[in-house]
């Protein structure tokens, strides 16, 4: 269906909570997987279907134990698992040292999850530019997604990664809710002579944040994290899904009779 890239700058703020946010509301069937070469912490953050500990052993490192004899999208599915709530994610690598022997993986990777015939990827990349090689999977993205803050040193280093990405991008601010429209006027403005697909937002919301954690409920889906999280789903699903659509036929001259020849 379709890959998209969630990625940040310096700091990568919240990246991993809107991917799961984002993959926990998502229109259309979704698979979350951890590529942050930098290791993974969603094992740890979320328990499985079963309510136990998601199984570190399984996913991108078990994936990556079986991808030299090649790789495809039907294959990825062998090593996904269910979060609480019945998200699909691919379990990432737990430390940076892990990425070390699989730096030829993520042009595969990128190919594969963008072919996965069974739901859209969202894709959580950590921080960019501390491991050049996911550039590899970056390249094979529908749809790269930066996340910023609002302030001057945040938008300073998104600017200079859209200078280096080359390639058209939507901009997610994590916005405190009390200036949440005025950020991102802020931002859309710093943004505007730059190749910027759009410019969504995500509350900054901690206790959100927090309650994502656990059980889904009541309280968690009237969060500001989760109302602004079903805003930016919708604006993306609809983009990708935009993109899916075959080309409209170019239309010919009807007979006068309206039969075609």
């Amino acid at each position: 269906m379709a890959l998209i890239v969630l990625a940040a700058d310096k700091g990568a703020p919240g990246v991993t909570t809107a991917a799961t946010a984002l993959g926990a509301v998502w229109p259309r069937p979704v698979l979350l997987a951890e590529c942050d070469p930098s290791g993974g912490d969603l094992a740890y953050r979320l328990p499985g279907a079963d309510g136990g500990m998601l199984n570190t052993g399984r996913g991108l490192l078990s994936l990556g134990a079986v991808a030299r004899r090649g790789l495809h999208g039907d294959q990825i599915q062998e090593h996904t698992q269910k979060l609480v709530g019945g998200l699909d994610v691919l379990v990432g690598l737990t430390t940076g040292e892990q990425a070390a022997g699989l730096t030829w993986l993520w042009g595969p990777l990128g190919r594969s999850l963008a072919a996965f015939p069974h739901a859209d990827v969202l894709a959580d990349c950590g921080r960019l530019g501390l491991h050049p090689q996911i550039s590899d999977l970056v390249a094979e993205a529908d749809q790269v997604v930066l996340f910023t803050r609002a302030s001057l040193d945040h938008v300073a280093h998104l600017r200079e990664r859209l200078t280096l990405i080359g390639r058209p991008v939507g901009v997610v601010v994590i916005a405190d809710p009390r200036s949440y429209r005025a950020s991102l006027e802020e931002v859309r403005r710093i943004v505007s002579g730059w190749d910027v697909a759009f410019v969504g937002g995500l509350a900054y919301d901690p206790k959100g944040a927090e309650l994502l954690r656990g059980q889904w409920g009541g309280r968690l889906d009237r969060s500001l994290l989760i109302r602004t999280a079903r805003e930016l789903a919708a604006r993306l699903a609809g983009h990708v899904a935009a993109d899916d659509r075959p080309a409209p036929r170019p239309t010919s001259q009807e007979p006068s009779n309206g039969v075609r020849p």
